[in-house]
This record gives C-alpha cells, sequence and structure tokens, in this order.
C-alpha cells in the first residue's frame, strides 16, 4: 500500500488547476511525486501515466482537459523521471508499481469516487504489466507495445533501416534483463486479457514504433467491453495534441459514461465509434 501523501517537491502542475503535491511510496522502492487536482464531487477521477523518458508536464495538455469538465486528476512521474529520483527504467516492469501505488492512493484520497486511468506508450504498459489488474472503472491506452521484442525490434528498425532488425537482438541483450527485468516480463498482450475494466485503445495509424497491427493484436487479445480509435495520419506522438478536437470527444465521451454518477453528468460531446471497433 502507498504511504500518506504529504507536500513535497512535486513536478510543476499547469498553474490554472490550483493542484497540490502529492507524495507517495511505491513498491517499486521509489518515491513517487505528482500532484492531485480536485474536481467536481462524483464526477470521477482520473490518474495520468506518462511514456518513457517524459514527465507529469507532458500530460498537462489532457489534464486541462479533464478539470475543464470537473474531473479530479492525478499526474505523476515514475521511477527514475522527473521529480521522483534516478532510476532505472524497466519499460513498464516496476513502474506498474507506481502505477498501482497511485491508483491505491487515489482511491483513499477520493473514496467514493470512480477511476480512470490515461496511459501513454510506457504508462499504458505499466497499467497491465502488474501482478493482477488495476482496480480501475476505465482504461484508456495510448500507442502502447505489444511485448519488449516487438518495441526494440521496430525502433532499431526506424532508426537504422534493414541493418536495425539484424542488430535488435544484441541491443536486446544490452538492454535486458534491468533490475532482474526479463523480456518475458515485458509482454502486454499477455495481460490485457485479465483486464476487466472497459478498455479504449488507441492507436496512431502511422505510427512505426507500434505498428497498426500490433495495435490490432492487443485490442484482439482484450476482453470486451473495448474499443478501438486508430488516428488518421498519427505516429508515435501525443495523440490529444495530434487530434485534439476528436480525442477530446472520444477519450471524453469515454468517460463520461464510465466514471460520472448520474447527479454529477456534465456535457460532453461524443463520437460515434464505428461498429466494427466495439463501444464499451
Amino acid at each position: 500500500m502507498s504511504a500518506p501523501a504529504r507536500a513535497g517537491r512535486a513536478p510543476p502542475a499547469p498553474a490554472e488547476l490550483d493542484a497540490r503535491p502529492v507524495e507517495l511510496r511505491s513498491g517499486s522502492g521509489s518515491t513517487i511525486r505528482g500532484w492531485l487536482a480536485r474536481g467536481h464531487p462524483g464526477a470521477g477521477a482520473v490518474l495520468l501515466l506518462h511514456g518513457i523518458g517524459a514527465s507529469a508536464a507532458e500530460m498537462a495538455g489532457r489534464a486541462r482537459f479533464l478539470a475543464a469538465v470537473g474531473y479530479s486528476v492525478l499526474a505523476i512521474d515514475f521511477r527514475g523521471h522527473g521529480a521522483s529520483g534516478s532510476a532505472q527504467t524497466t519499460y513498464g516492469a516496476l513502474e506498474s508499481r507506481d502505477a498501482r501505488a497511485a491508483v491505491e492512493w487515489l482511491r483513499a484520497a477520493l473514496p467514493g469516487e470512480r477511476i480512470g486511468v490515461i496511459g501513454i506508450s510506457m504508462g499504458g504498459a505499466a497499467a497491465l504489466l502488474g501482478p493482477v489488474p488495476l482496480k480501475v472503472d476505465a482504461l484508456v491506452l495510448e500507442s502502447v507495445y505489444p511485448t519488449i521484442d516487438a518495441a526494440i525490434r521496430n525502433r532499431a528498425r526506424a532508426w537504422l533501416g534493414p541493418l536495425g532488425g539484424l542488430l535488435a537482438p544484441l541491443v536486446e541483450r544490452l538492454m535486458l534483463p534491468r533490475q532482474g527485468v526479463r523480456a518475458a516480463d515485458l509482454r502486454p498482450v499477455d495481460r490485457i486479457g485479465a483486464q476487466t475494466a472497459p478498455l479504449l485503445v488507441l492507436a496512431g495509424a502511422a505510427d512505426p514504433y507500434t505498428p497498426l497491427a500490433e495495435s490490432r493484436a492487443l485490442y484482439r487479445s482484450a476482453r470486451a467491453p473495448k474499443a478501438l480509435w486508430e488516428v488518421p495520419g498519427a505516429g508515435h506522438v501525443d495523440l490529444h495534441a495530434f487530434a485534439r478536437t476528436e480525442y477530446e470527444r472520444r477519450v471524453g465521451g469515454f468517460l463520461d459514461r464510465r466514471l460520472r454518477v448520474q447527479t454529477a453528468r456534465a456535457p460532453i460531446a461524443e463520437a460515434p465509434i464505428a461498429a466494427a471497433t466495439g463501444r464499451p
């Protein structure tokens, strides 16, 4: 379980959100820092999980959008990122303990609120890789790799061309194991089927790091209710910044259905989701 939050050094939050600093202890062995912006009672709460090499600062656009329609928002820096100290990244494995500690802290801080998670790339992997599924009410996964083998291979090819494919096994041996984490521990595609929360998968249709075929395979491995949004023209980029209006319609509509109690509902325009992708 995470320790109670106390004021401390924290990543900067958007000034207009009137957020307070949060500090909690994670099972990863790290002290995790972030910030919480409180929303309307009954509107639900959303945990934002950034990607590798990023921080809570990269989630500011999503935080503003969510706070503007009443959600409470918790954004954290993973271990070894931003204000959460120095540590080797494990590509989602130990970071999954940070995600779990943050969910537990949020549930204790806002009892009775329904909780959603938006996980970006490594953040989405961290939401899936724990020993048991996160106890949340909605899960949004953006640009999440299905296996670390595929993630390394795709990046090597994108950076080095055909030679990258040949060097990928060597790169993987240099990267892993790390802090006891092996490639076999980094397979979100094997864990997503255990997740029972309604799921929305987002994928850039032109993503060279997580090709569309791999995102579709991840989606197929998930149980219903689920939906898939393939973002036309998007690579491995900030999908909110890339397609802001449509992102806010789709993600906002999904969270609205799953997190708000009836008395706290706010008008959020919702885009229709094609029947072929499901409708959670």
